[in-house]
């Protein structure tokens, strides 16, 4: 066999692999995302069999980060160093589809509404960890099977594909349930059809991820790649003092402070997005469901582009204040707009999908810049630690809030003053890293790459 076949098959080997990765982690997306477009349906618990209202899908959508937040994230990717991707990304792509048949199962099985809530609120807690460290997992091992060659188009494709499985969520969801009038119940079987439609994906993702475990045993034994962890450098090994390293960088903190932020003003809103989007702009389900898909698709699309212009023309801390200011002037648009006038809905999720996709596309590979390359994965996990603290907290509150308003569009507005002034918070902390950066040039934070 010839040198230049022998490299196509490394090469289609290689996407193989990628598409054996990237599968557990759209499924992932889509599980997370089940119930974003159906979240109008909480509002009224006498219409669901399964008897939820805001409040309790609030606490179950928080679930996704406790484990996260209470050590497990940290503590699960130092066991990632430890002792690999096969062994340790196995078990958390298991627990992640062990968390989402929790669910499926409190969703299904007739429990009371205290009970099931709290059954979901568990199965939610290993789904979030799960998929956390599964991410992570898939991450790493991208770097490592593309090397030296496409990496970069690997990694953008990864991320696109893994967000199409939030687009698709939100637009299969509501077909899974037929529209009932009014006075008509939901049953449990409807209302647990998207679980069961998440969770199969899940399982499929899960064959995939086994089919990649032995296609990297094999890749290691080819390149002959050692597995023992004992032949680490010793100035590479993790040390708990790396911790404090970080955290004692003051561009870290308002990086990290941006991430919590500003991920809350999306993630959290995408969550409750029908039930803020519906009676604002009054909508029915079918169309605000497309309204919402256009933040993954936008994300889809631009976040590559944006990724290459940053490297291009640098000045990453200026792109992340003007992210930061769509996102803010996208939720003072929904708080602001006239009632029932759709184009403003459309106009401020389009400028919140362009937010999106900006400032991960300046925010994250800013930290390889701040932070020595042998810490970089304690940055990240604790910049993923960070982000799930207001990943768990918000949902609460905003649950909360639209449970406790007199009509669906008070509570909309209300949960959007909550959006707006995280907004202005990711902007002072964007303008504070601006003039961090300004003081110190060495750190060549918006310097293009060249």
């Amino acid at each position: 066999m010839s040198t230049v076949q022998t490299k196509r098959i490394r090469t289609a080997t290689c996407w193989l692999a990628l598409l054996c990765l990237v599968f557990p982690m759209f499924g992932s997306y889509f599980f997370d995302d089940i119930f974003s477009s159906l979240s109008q349906l909480f509002s009224a618990p006498e219409q669901l069999e399964l008897g939820w209202n805001q409040k309790d899908y609030g606490f179950y959508a928080s679930g996704y980060s406790v484990l996260c937040v209470f050590g497990g994230l940290i503590i699960c990717g130092i066991l990632l160093d430890i002792y690999g991707v096969r062994i340790v990304g196995s078990i958390f792509v298991s627990m992640m589809i062990l968390g989402a048949a929790l669910i499926w199962f409190a969703l299904q099985h007739g429990f009371s509404p205290s009970v099931s809530v709290k059954i979901a609120f568990a199965g939610k807690m290993l789904f979030g960890l799960g998929s956390e460290i599964a991410g992570v997992a898939v991450t790493r091992s991208i770097a490592k099977w593309f090397k030296g060659r496409n990496m970069a188009l690997a990694m953008g494709l990864h991320l696109a594909i893994a967000r199409l499985g939030t687009a698709a969520a939100l637009i299969i969801s509501p077909m899974l349930l037929a529209t009932k009038l009014s006075g008509e119940m939901y049953s449990l079987t409807e209302t647990a059809r998207p679980a069961l439609t998440g969770l199969m994906l899940l399982l499929a993702g899960g064959i995939l991820w086994a089919i990649f475990v032995a296609m990297d045993l094999r890749f290691d034994r080819t390149m002959q790649i050692s597995t023992d962890r004992g032949e680490i450098k010793e100035e590479d090994k993790f040390r708990f003092s790396d911790i404090i390293k970080v955290l004692r960088n003051p561009r870290f903190i308002m990086i990290a402070l941006l991430c919590v932020f500003f991920y809350c003003c999306i993630i959290s809103f995408k969550k409750f997005g029908t039930a803020i989007l519906i009676p604002r702009f009054e909508m029915d389900v079918d169309s605000a469901k497309w309204m919402l898909s256009l933040i993954p698709f936008f994300t889809v699309v631009f976040t590559p582009l944006f990724g290459a212009f940053v490297d291009k023309v640098g000045k990453a801390t200026r792109w992340m204040l003007v992210g930061a200011g769509l996102v803010f002037l996208s939720h003072l648009i929904i708080l602001l707009a006239p009632q029932g006038e759709p184009f403003y809905g459309y106009l401020a999720i389009s400028l919140l999908g362009i937010g999106y996709s900006l400032v991960p596309s300046a925010m994250w590979p800013s930290v390889a810049k701040i932070i020595p390359e042998k810490n970089l994965g304690t940055a990240y996990s604790l910049l993923y630690w960070i982000q799930n603290i207001g990943l768990m907290l918000i949902p609460i509150l905003v649950g909360n809030i639209l449970d406790k308003a007199a009509t669906a569009m008070i509570g909309a507005k209300n949960a959007e003053y909550i959006f707006v002034i995280l907004g202005i918070i990711s902007i002072i902390v964007s303008v504070l890293l601006i003039r961090s950066s300004r003081k110190h040039p060495e750190l060549h934070l918006d310097e293009p790459v060249k």
